[in-house]
This record gives C-alpha cells, sequence and structure tokens, in this order.
C-alpha cells in the first residue's frame, strides 16, 4: 500500500514538475515562436509601382525566416491613408506598412490633420533604399542657351527673373519642394506647374513646354542615356554609383541642397523591441541578397539597411529639413 502511494505521489511530483517548467518557460517560448501566424505588410500606393514591387520581392525572400508576408495596398491620401491603418494596428509585430520619406517626413507638414503621429505611431524597422532625385533640363532649352552646369541654369535665371518654369508631380511632391529650395538657396524666381503625376510632368518637359524639373533619377535614367534630357546633377548629399559623373548640388554651388527619396519598413508604435529585432535581421537578410540588390540597382539605388536606430535617426532628420522646405515653398494641401 505504502509503496502504491509513493508511486503515485513520484508521478504527481513529475507532473508539479513539467507544468512548472512549461509556466516558466512561456515568455522564452512564446517570443522564440514569433511569428506564428502571417504577417500583413501594408503598402500605402497603388500597385505596381515600385515601392509595391519592392515590398512583393521583399515577402519572397524573408519567407524563410518569418513565414508568409502578405502584401496588401491601401493607396490613398498621398499615402496616409494606408499609414493611418498600420497606426491603428494591434502592435503585436503582425502589422508592418512600407513608409516613404513622402509619409514619414513631408506629410506631416503638408496636411493639417493626419490619421497618425509620425513619430510615436511607427516603430522603425529597416531602411530599404535611398534614391537620389536628379535635376534634368529640356535638351534643346539647354543647348540654345549654352547651360551645362547647375550655375549655368542660376545664372540664366537670374538674369531672366520669372521666365523659366519647372514642372513637378503636383503641389507637395518633391519635384515641388526641390524647385522651391532651389529658387531660395541660388536666389532666383522661376515659376511652379504643378502636373497629375511625374509622368505628365515629364512629356511636358519632353515637349518643351516646361524648362526643367526635379525626378526620381530611377524614372528620369532612360531620358538621360537617350539624351533626350540634360542632366546637371543629383540632389543628394553623395554622388550616385549610377551616375558617378554628376556632381551633387551642393558640388555644384547650391548650399544647403539635400533632398532624397527613401523608404523603409516599419511596424505599428509600441511593438516590442524584440520582435523588432527579429524582423530588422530578416529583412537586413533580404536586402543583401542578390536578386534584390539587382532590383534596387534598376531603381538608382544602392542599399544600407542598417538598424531600427539608424531610421528612426534618418526620419528625425527629416522631418526637421522638410519643416524648413515646406514653409520655405509655403505648399498646403488639407
Amino acid at each position: 500500500m505504502l509503496s502504491g502511494f509513493k508511486s503515485v505521489t513520484s508521478a504527481l511530483g513529475v507532473v508539479v514538475s513539467c507544468l512548472a517548467l512549461s509556466v516558466g518557460a512561456s515568455p522564452a517560448a512564446a517570443q522564440e515562436s514569433y511569428p506564428s501566424k502571417p504577417i500583413q505588410f501594408i503598402v500605402p500606393y497603388a500597385a505596381g509601382g515600385p515601392l509595391d514591387g519592392m515590398a512583393r520581392l521583399l515577402a519572397e525572400k524573408v519567407k524563410d525566416d518569418l513565414g508568409t508576408v502578405v502584401v496588401e495596398n491601401k493607396p490613398g491620401a498621398g499615402g496616409n491613408i494606408g499609414a493611418g491603418q498600420a497606426a491603428k494596428a494591434k502592435p503585436d509585430g503582425y502589422t508592418l506598412v512600407m513608409g516613404a520619406v513622402a509619409i514619414n517626413a513631408i506629410n506631416p507638414w503638408l496636411y493639417s490633420e493626419l490619421p497618425f503621429d509620425p513619430v510615436t505611431s511607427f516603430e522603425p524597422v529597416v531602411l530599404v533604399a535611398s534614391v537620389p532625385n536628379v535635376l534634368i533640363l529640356n535638351s534643346e532649352f539647354a543647348a540654345n542657351n549654352k547651360i551645362n552646369t547647375v550655375q549655368d541654369l542660376a545664372h540664366y535665371a537670374q538674369k531672366n527673373p520669372g521666365l523659366l518654369n519647372f514642372g513637378s508631380g503636383g503641389n507637395g511632391s518633391a519635384g515641388h519642394l526641390a524647385g522651391e529650395l532651389l529658387n531660395v538657396r541660388a536666389d532666383i524666381n522661376t515659376v511652379h506647374v504643378p502636373y497629375a503625376g511625374a509622368a505628365p510632368a515629364k512629356m511636358a518637359l519632353l515637349a518643351g513646354q516646361t524648362n526643367f524639373m526635379f525626378d526620381n533619377l530611377a524614372s528620369a535614367s532612360s531620358l538621360i542615356k537617350d539624351g533626350k534630357v540634360k542632366a546637371l546633377a543629383v540632389t543628394t548629399a553623395e554622388r550616385s554609383s549610377i551616375y558617378p559623373d554628376l556632381p551633387t548640388m551642393q558640388e555644384a554651388g547650391i548650399k544647403d541642397f539635400d533632398i532624397g527619396t527613401w523608404f523603409g519598413v516599419f511596424a505599428t508604435g509600441g511593438t516590442p523591441k524584440a520582435k523588432i529585432d527579429v524582423l530588422n535581421a530578416a529583412y537586413a537578410k533580404a536586402l543583401n541578397d542578390p536578386d534584390v540588390r539587382k532590383n534596387l540597382l534598376t531603381m538608382g539605388s544602392d542599399t544600407k539597411p542598417g538598424t531600427p536606430e539608424d531610421l528612426a535617426a534618418l526620419v528625425k532628420n527629416d522631418l526637421a529639413k522638410y519643416k524648413e522646405i515646406v514653409e520655405v515653398s509655403g505648399a498646403k494641401l488639407f
């Protein structure tokens, strides 16, 4: 009888010990099991664009580390609608958004009301890419007026105030803000002509309806190679690896001119750091994949993924930068 009691007691002890180990290990087990279900990746722009394509390529590349990542397009209001949905999601690491300089650093100064806070609503994960913009001229206009440098353009504009115009993809676009910054930094007066997107703005430039514009380097690349436009400088602080002979605007004599297009992965604000670190490691690994790097080169960009803290610092820096630029331009949307 006693031996039977001891056996039962021993068995119960094993069960209790196992339960204790299970309970004690649950936080670590929960952490190790992330992610345990599909991740939603919101792209706040229409399907088919460069950010959408990159999000889908990365979703395939992180599959081994993160499992299924479902890309969903939520366009509208300059990216604010999709970003707003990500901001309101549960901060559990299962909702990501493709942020961009327009959403995270420019829109806060263009829109009087936003469905998110550019800093507290998101947790930076990783920078995907930085893409320079480039100052391009109508080739016939440039040839007829012997404009071969940014200083040539500035001198022409100073002699002919209000005569030159520049196109952009719309009020408040990166091209608009770059043109207004050129007006201020070079002390010139050129007229902004907004179009319904960068494509019609380029058509107007080619037709001679406008004199110059600032365009995404990847988008303008074929026109530059074919000699259909005259490229003068890139807008970023460093030269482009795609066109290393093109000077920066600052090298060309325009001080304090540093505007680029970047985009990166963000999670909902409040997502635990342990999960952010898992996401950063997976996406940084994917961004070093040869297929991804090749794709980014077609966009005129290399990639330096970095840490979540690096992306957070970029957002903070650009928020301050674009506040000044938007104020200078006088641009305001809603």
